[in-house]
């Protein structure tokens, strides 16, 4: 078999590009610690200028740009993942996101950090959440919806990223994998309860890669994203896989897509190409002809699993109920309550520049206190929903274990594992055979020329 061309990994070097990579990343993020051309003046007050951690708003037009931009991306990327089924498109685009969406647009709205919009305002009628916002959340999952994680494949920053620094992705054991793939949804709960509470933004605040975006932020956000990188080297994204709260949503969305990343089943030859040359453990291998359980202890050991899981969710209720209180100290407003308490109860020496600012205002303490009760009264009620909620995600997990595998014939790829990066096309022959096939059906023979027309410069 003639060897096939080699991709743009090889041809640029995987090694030296990640480390291109990373290294212009770090060198960039560490402007934060570089003498400023221009000082601000010096207070003799003793002021300090406060820390900004996120972009200026953009400008109207511009929210269309991105939205327009982000539809663009979500469409080239179901068309070269499905259509075209080309790696080398998939990869270009994987830089366009890179650039674009990370240090152009420096990781802010990303469809990520927008969960937690959504989120607050669901619970708080005060809020409205941004059109734009909206739209960052709702087109990935719709796309989701009907081809699949394309989103992930080449369009969000946080992927892509990861995407590029891959070289020699090692594989986790099963039970290893699997005990990782629940964090994602219980983050995912964590980071709805801080947002609906009003206390913070989790995604946001512990995103590893935006600092490196944004060119600043807390060294040890940007220690974490070179951390999070340097391990994408050997383990195929690392944050998408076991932490990425938005993944854990379109990996459900994904299960009902009719139209997913496939290989060629009909002309399998099993030589696991495609299960070595995938980063994420998104191949499922063939099962062969699985004999069928016996139906008695099959409903055996569903009853007991089912009563696992209500378990599993009564003590994770009661658990998360036991976190109401040092929960609900991340909420500014009971954090003030507490902190006025203390200098009224002679607890704290010293006043804080919130407590002087909440003096200032003169409102009474008791609404203040009367705050801070309800907020923790919404956080006791949250915390054994979140609680109950992981207790479903593990039960969930154990029953999907232990249930009857549908049988393979062939490899495929899971379709809510699968991040539809299309490297398993250039390691599978057949589909590198079924190309050359239409390549050459696309050919016009000498036989087929008309007559009359010259095939040489001499006729």
């Amino acid at each position: 078999m003639k060897q096939r061309e080699a991709g743009p990994w090889a041809k640029l070097g995987r090694g030296w590009v990640a480390l291109a990579v990373m290294g212009t990343l770090w060198l960039t993020a560490l402007v934060l610690w570089g003498v400023e051309r221009f000082p601000p003046p010096d207070f003799e007050s003793g002021y300090t200028f406060p820390a900004t951690t996120a972009p200026p708003p953009r400008a109207e037009i511009m929210q269309y740009v991105d939205v327009a931009v982000l539809l663009a991306a979500l469409s080239l990327a179901a068309y070269f993942v499905l259509k075209l089924r080309s790696r080398k498109h998939v990869f270009w685009l994987t830089v366009f996101s890179v650039l674009y969406f990370g240090f152009y647009r420096k990781g802010c709205v990303c469809s990520v950090g927008s969960t937690q919009d959504v989120a607050l305002a669901i619970f708080n009628s005060h809020y409205a959440v941004p059109w734009s916002v909206l739209a960052f959340f709702l087109l990935p999952l719709v796309f989701a919806l009907f081809f699949g994680r394309v989103f992930c494949a080449a369009v969000c920053p946080l992927g892509a990223i990861q995407e590029l620094v891959v070289v020699k992705p090692k594989t986790l054991p099963p039970w290893v994998e699997h005990a990782l793939s629940v964090i994602p949804f219980i983050y995912l709960g964590a980071g709805v309860l801080f947002a609906a509470t009003g206390s913070a933004f989790l995604f946001c605040q512990y995103d590893p890669f935006i600092s490196l975006y944004r060119r600043s932020g807390a060294f040890a956000m940007v220690a974490l994203g070179g951390v999070f990188l340097l391990l994408g080297t050997i383990l195929g994204r690392p944050y998408c896989r076991f932490l990425c709260p938005y993944g854990a949503l379109l990996s459900l969305c994904s299960r009902f897509s009719r139209h997913n990343v496939t290989l060629l089943p009909e002309d399998c030859v099993h030589c696991q190409l495609c299960d070595v040359a995938c980063p994420y453990g998104a191949i499922r291998e063939p099962t062969g002809l699985l004999p069928a359980p016996d139906p008695k202890k099959l409903r055996l050991r569903q009853v007991g699993l089912g009563v696992l899981a209500l378990l599993l969710v009564i003590v994770g209720g009661w658990l998360g109920r036991q976190l109401a209180v040092p929960f609900s100290k991340m909420n500014a407003t009971v954090a003030l309550a507490e902190q006025v308490a203390a200098e009224a109860t002679g607890r704290a020496h010293q006043m804080t520049d919130a407590s002087k600012a909440f003096h200032d205002t003169g409102k009474p303490v008791e609404e203040l206190y009367a705050q801070a009760q309800q907020i923790r009264g919404r956080f006791a009620t949250g915390t054994m929903i979140w609680g109950a909620f992981a207790g479903l995600v593990l039960g969930l997990k154990l029953f999907s274990l232990s249930q009857f595998d549908r049988r393979r014939c062939s490899f495929e790829p899971d379709a809510a594992q699968c991040v539809a990066c299309a490297r398993c096309y250039t390691h599978c022959p057949n589909e590198q055979a079924r190309i050359k096939r239409e390549q050459r059906a696309k050919t016009i023979p000498l036989s087929a020329a008309p007559v009359g027309t010259s095939l040489s410069k001499n006729a």
